[in-house]
């Protein structure tokens, strides 16, 4: 278990209460169960031996491998060196979670694991190609993917899961080093981190709606973020001159941007952003009405924390954090006010990260992937499922 400061206690504490963030909120909109994980991973002794496939998870809960990079499903091939990814429930009672491959060269892209509603993988497919280190991304509200190209001159692909439609760049989004979307369905915003050692956070907001009301993705005003007072407290928000980075970097088209080292992934739920940064191991809290960012989780604050290399982010039906780890203990670890304790860890996996973690639209079933498996090579890249009383 994690000790800390306890003069950082009550501040921690107040920054998740104040959000709202374990108030039984769920982060899951089509989720029905709503099982708390905290009182379930603080009354068991800890994590189990690694099972057959190497997870350590609490008693109750159960792993199976679902893809490798290179296996053949169906009429694809699961890609190699796969990172984020999100579910999409088919209305048939089954569900499609995708997955991004972060492979350079335009060999990366994204694809798809469609499930029946028994659980099992009826098909698999592409959804996108030829790109170039998709990371991680975010789903949006009218059933579609982002993907989030992670180099200098990135863009956000969207991605239709089902695979009926060709993916469409969207380039008002920005263009620099993306890493995760969010999709603030309140204000019909969206808000973007970057993976850079001075990267930004950026808002976008659609001048244009379609017929159902979505955000037009291909016209708007691309802002980026300025803490006014220091690292935490009201944000500024300052319009791009040039969201295309024609000339300069995105970053560096405004003085008073505030810099975070490293943005990771993002997830939004009832009127919060949460996101994290991995190089000071921090998770991130912005109240979207209020103008107001706060820090949630801070490593430097435990004296021994179970929680580093930070990276992507998930909500269950409780309205509990998920952070997945990059090195650190590959481990899936759950937040609450006063508790950070590993939900799964993967043994042997030390090369490697974990990506891509995401809640089947029941909430009954997790999924993510082991980006380098056992090898620590993107050939060798592990897709997991963990069901249990979540």
């Amino acid at each position: 278990m994690n000790t800390f400061s306890p003069q950082r206690r009550k501040l921690l504490q107040y920054g998740f209460s104040s959000l709202g963030i374990f108030a039984g909120n769920a982060l899951l909109p089509s989720a029905v169960k709503a099982a708390s994980l905290i009182p379930l991973l603080t009354t068991h002794t800890g994590l189990l031996p690694p099972d057959q496939n190497g997870v350590r998870l609490p008693a109750g809960f159960t792993s199976r491998i679902i893809a490798r990079s290179g296996q053949k499903l169906f009429d694809y091939r699961w890609h190699a060196a796969p990172d984020g990814g999100a579910t999409f429930a088919t209305g048939d009672g089954g569900w499609i979670y995708v997955s991004n491959s972060e492979l350079d060269k335009q060999a990366g892209g994204a694809g798809a694991l469609r499930f029946n509603a028994q659980g099992d993988i009826a098909d698999a497919y592409p959804i996108l190609s030829q790109t170039n280190r998709n990371c991680a991304g975010g789903h949006t509200p009218w059933q579609t993917w982002l993907s989030c190209e992670e180099i200098d001159k990135g863009q956000v692909w969207e991605c239709d899961p089902f695979g009926r439609k060709a993916a469409q760049v969207r380039s008002a989004l920005g263009v620099f080093r993306h890493e995760a979307v969010a999709v603030d369905t309140q204000n019909k915003q969206l808000y973007l981190t970057e993976d850079q050692p001075d990267g930004c956070l950026y808002r976008y907001t659609a001048r244009s709606f379609d017929g159902t009301g979505n955000p037009n993705l291909d016209d708007g005003i691309l802002e980026v973020a300025e803490i006014v007072d220091g690292r935490i407290g009201a944000v500024r928000w300052h319009p791009l001159p040039d969201p295309l980075a024609t000339a300069t970097p995105t970053r560096q088209q405004v003085a008073a941007s505030t810099r975070f080292n490293g943005g990771e992934g993002i997830w939004y739920h009832q009127g919060i952003v949460y996101f994290t940064t991995k190089s000071d191991n921090r998770v991130w809290a912005y109240d979207a009405q209020q103008q107001y960012l706060s820090i949630l989780y801070n490593a430097a604050v435990y004296l021994s924390p179970v929680l580093t290399g930070v990276d992507n982010i998930t909500g269950n039906a409780a309205g509990e954090l998920l952070v997945a780890e990059d090195g650190g203990d590959m481990q899936i670890v759950v937040l609450s006010a006063d508790k950070v304790l590993p939900l799964l860890q993967l043994a042997g996996h030390d090369r490697s990260e974990i990506t891509g973690p995401a809640f089947s639209p029941d909430g009954s079933r997790l999924y993510f992937s082991s980006q380098l498996g056992q090898t620590g090579r993107v050939e060798d890249g592990m897709t997991f499922e963990i069901s249990g009383p979540f």
